[in-house]
């Protein structure tokens, strides 16, 4: 299929908001026994991970090899203070405050993989039973109630248009592409193609066609609701970011699709009507696990009997769900407030116990998305005199730039997946 989707590059009227600069890093605590039990604990971790470190003082822990990835202190004391009062969140905050790098000829990625590749041997049972001690819980103001939704959604999806033009794909696409090979490494020529084909699994796992009744739960920019729209479905896309609704109008106009796509502004809770298909693409990382019956119960709901659905989700193994699930992370405090990944159990579970759905297929697409973050951190370094001219500070820089490269490397891994799941509803209700 030929899509008409309309590309927008950074000299288009894109939608402007507020832009939003990286949180203060606040400064490090006081160098204490804390700080000196980390800087223990990081050496002897680094006896056991094939990555280098050198200190601001001249000391140096790991393998001596100039192959390995090298990081570099520039702080020893506010770093390590950092990480013995929170090592869950020290180590992006350290490198936000300019406190490490990477060497030069060091890739972040690489640096942070080996330790992803053994995270579970490297941090023991006895810490996941006493985390609650040194790490700090959720916070309960972000909580997925409806306004408390809409307050996380906007502090990541609606700090700028403009921003997200500039390192995603023309499409506009912010989730996993699909490539059609991953050896040799795709490249940015690849990835636009890569991100269609990626939609248009989703929409063929929820078994769109001419005709459907299309329900689309987070529209994004709008790519999904366009693809489906060529394919003569009727499509209502809701969201509740403003700024990305009304670049979805926008780009939902100029490929010419009015008549068949609704962009509405909604929560998923107060949704009606039915529909012969539901697509959700990497939405129920923000739904959180208290509400994961209630968007479960509603895609039952609206979903006509022998309908599909398919849930492309980021999704991290059931065991460590279990362990993490009330942690507060460096993620929930910089880039996705209130957020939890599923696993695929854990989905079953609830579909199983408050719903008439049932899981139907799993198509695993986590390694895709290590080159799709690959590919967004490229454009998003290569294009940051721009990004910065938007009013976004350094710090915002390596904040993204931190997170783009945690995130590859927690799929190159395999510790995060990634998959387009698809769920039906029988065709008459079980006698």
């Amino acid at each position: 299929m030929t899509s008409t989707q309309p590309h927008f590059d950074v000299t288009d009227s894109l939608t402007s908001g507020e832009t939003a600069q990286a949180r203060p890093v606040p400064e490090a605590p006081t160098y204490g026994p804390r700080a000196r039990a980390a800087k223990f604990a990081l050496r002897r971790i680094l006896r056991k991970v094939p990555v280098a470190l050198d200190l601001a003082d001249g000391t140096h822990f790991g393998g001596d090899s100039s192959a390995l990835p090298r990081l570099v202190l520039h702080d020893d004391k506010a770093f390590f203070a950092r990480l013995g009062h929170s090592p869950m969140i020290g180590l992006g905050e350290g490198y936000m405050a300019g406190e490490w790098d990477v060497a030069p000829g060091t890739d972040l990625a690489d640096a942070l993989t080996p330790f992803a590749e053994r995270l579970t041997d490297l941090i023991p049972p006895t810490f996941y039973r006493m985390r609650h001690v040194v790490l700090p819980q959720m916070l309960s103001s972000e909580e997925n109630t409806k306004d408390g939704s809409r307050k996380n959604i906007h502090r990541h999806y609606d700090l700028s248009n403009e921003m997200f033009a500039l390192f995603l794909d023309p499409s506009l696409s912010y989730s996993s592409a699909l490539f059609d090979t991953l050896d040799p490494a795709p490249t940015q020529a690849d990835h636009e193609g890569a991100q269609l084909a990626k939609i248009d699994a989703v929409l063929d796992a929820a078994g769109v066609t001419d005709g459907t009744r299309l329900l689309e739960i987070g529209t994004g920019w709008g790519s999904l609701a366009i693809r489906a729209a060529e394919r003569g479905a009727q499509v209502t896309s809701i969201t509740i970011s403003a700024q990305q609704a009304e670049l979805a109008r926008e780009r939902i106009e100029a490929a010419g699709q009015t008549e068949r796509v609704s962009v509405e502004l909604r929560d998923y809770r107060d949704q009606e009507g039915t529909f012969d298909a539901v697509v959700s693409v990497e939405m129920i990382e923000a739904v959180g696990e208290k509400y994961w019956p209630t968007y479960f119960a509603k895609i039952d709901e609206v979903l006509a009997p022998g309908g599909k659905a398919a849930i492309q989700a980021i999704l991290i193994e059931h065991h460590r769900m279990v362990a993490t699930r009330n942690t507060y992370t460096w993620i929930h405090k910089y880039i996705f407030p209130g957020g939890l990944l599923p696993s695929t159990e854990a989905i079953e579970d609830v579909l199983g116990r408050h719903t008439t759905l049932h899981t139907s297929d799993v198509k695993a697409i986590g390694p895709h998305y290590a080159h799709t973050l690959r590919l967004w951190r490229e454009q998003f370094l290569a294009n940051w005199v721009e990004v910065e001219a938007l009013g976004f500070d350094d710090i915002f820089r390596r904040m993204w730039e931190f997170y783009l490269a945690y995130c590859e490397a927690g799929f190159r891994s395999g510790y995060l997946d990634d998959a387009i799941i698809t769920i039906e509803r029988p065709a008459s209700p079980a006698v």
